[in-house]
């Protein structure tokens, strides 16, 4: 496929780098010569110098003859007015990024009116997923399949839980066989267990399953579900607002530090039951006298990744239960997740899943159409929901006799509202939603891997 990506930062080269290992005809368009030359250097891409919404710029790139084009810059209009100007001129899809809270009242309206085919709120994404873990504070990290029906919760196996030094299998003969070890991540290797894997201490483990299954299963290795009373967060800009706002009614006070006067009044205004404090978040002698190691939860939304780090450490040290830090760069995510801390969000990594989902989603209409996907395990594997809505050849055919690759698992297979966590003897059938780990590939059509044995 041809994709135009207007906008070089973090978020649109994190896009250039997982669309162009994807064998898709990547071009880049910005104003920052710099910022082209870093793409031009490490990617497989097109850069091109120039306004996004330039006419001219826009032919140069293709746009033409372009299926997907991606407006990703600082600016919510520009990214608009791409978009705008790129469907007129050719585009067959168009993305744009849109993150002033001013405009999520009016996204549907926006979407008809400029024919969007999606929006992304980077922001908004990122504040959903810590409500998530807040809600299910053992996890280092909570995804969801099947309209919730499924959830994936990412734990660290500690030296007290049973299931350190058990395997696999007999995890699921005497712990819970209702949830199943979908990944591991040992160290920095990535891993799709089988049977008579041994799960050791301090591997973080990919367990998936009915949520009560998934709660179930955490209660009986140790990890018991106590709900978070307070939270503090050091940083008042667009994710702690809709953190807060989306947690409105769950029964969380929330503590906002913000350093910018101006800014605490907005947010005063905006969530009347939160406590806005203004002050520096990076003090610890503010932290402490706030109360610091009496809360629930910490989450550091500052926008520099240093700090965040920093200030997790000290809430660690501080005795906070469960620690989040925002941190906006790839390069050291496996090393800030093996510092201690619990878990880690990065809002470009959120955007570039959501958009991936989208593009595979074209290439593969025709086929069986993609609902969820994740990157997972340090990005070395995916979970990806599929529903099975065309005939094919595997159909009806009990697991165990079809030819599954090696690194490819399928995890959990949902009819309707049951949900099967498959061992050899189960089949899939039209109209089932299954849930695939793959590690190290990308996944666009099940019949491309996934068929009878000859």
């Amino acid at each position: 496929m041809k994709v135009i990506i207007i906008g070089d930062g973090k978020v649109g080269y994190s896009l250039a780098e997982q669309l162009s290992k994807e064998d898709n005809d990547v071009t880049v368009i910005d104003k920052d010569p710099e910022a082209l030359r870093k793409a031009n250097e490490n990617l497989d891409v097109l850069c091109i110098r120039g306004n996004g919404v330039s006419a001219k710029v826009l032919f140069e790139a293709g746009i033409d003859n372009t299926d997907v084009l991606i407006a990703a810059t600082a600016s919510d209009e520009m990214n608009m007015v791409c978009c705008l100007t790129g469907k007129k001129l050719g585009a067959a899809h168009t993305i744009a990024r849109i993150r002033d809270p001013e405009y999520a009242d009016e996204l549907s309206m926006l979407k008809n009116e400029l024919e969007l085919d999606m929006v992304i709120n980077p922001e908004k994404a990122a504040a959903n997923e810590i409500a998530r873990i807040l809600r299910f504070p053992q996890a280092v990290n909570i995804e969801t399949f099947a309209k919730g029906q499924v959830e994936m919760v990412e734990i660290r196996v500690t030296e007290n839980m049973p299931i350190s030094g058990m395997k696999v299998r007999d995890i699921s003969a005497h712990i819970l066989p209702s949830i199943l070890i979908g990944a591991v991540l040992r160290g920095n290797e990535a891993i799709i267990p089988r049977g008579d894997f041994q799960v050791n201490t301090n591997d973080i483990i990919y367990v998936v399953g009915r949520p009560s299954s998934v709660t179930k299963f955490c209660r009986k290795i140790g990890l018991y579900v106590q709900k978070i009373k307070s939270v503090m967060l050091v940083g008042g800009g667009r994710i702690a607002y809709y953190l807060a706002k989306s947690l409105e009614g769950s029964g969380m006070k929330f503590k906002i530090i913000e350093s910018d006067h101006d800014r605490c009044l907005t947010l005063s205004e905006l969530l009347p039951e939160a406590l806005i404090i203004h002050g520096d978040g990076t003090d610890d002698t503010l932290l402490y006298s706030e109360n610091l190691s009496e809360m629930g939860a910490f989450v550091s939304l500052t926008g520099h990744d240093e700090e965040n780090f920093m200030l997790s450490l000290l809430a660690k040290q501080a005795g906070v239960p469960k620690v989040i830090a925002k941190i906006s760069r790839n390069n050291y995510l496996h090393l800030i997740k093996n510092s201690g801390i619990d878990s880690v969000v990065n809002p470009g990594q959120t955007t570039t899943n959501l958009i991936l989902l989208f593009v595979r989603g074209l290439k593969n209409a025709l086929g069986n159409p993609i609902k969820s996907l994740y990157k997972i395990v340090n990005n070395q594997a995916e979970a990806i929901e599929f529903t099975i809505s065309e005939p094919a050849g595997f159909l009806g055919i009990p697991l165990k006799h079809l030819n599954i690759p090696h690194d490819v698992l399928v995890a959990v297979i949902v009819r309707k509202n049951e949900i099967i966590i498959p061992h050899g003897n189960d089949l899939i059938r039209l109209g089932d939603s299954i849930i695939l780990i793959a590690k190290n590939r990308q996944v666009f059509d099940l019949n491309d891997i996934i068929s009878a044995e000859v």
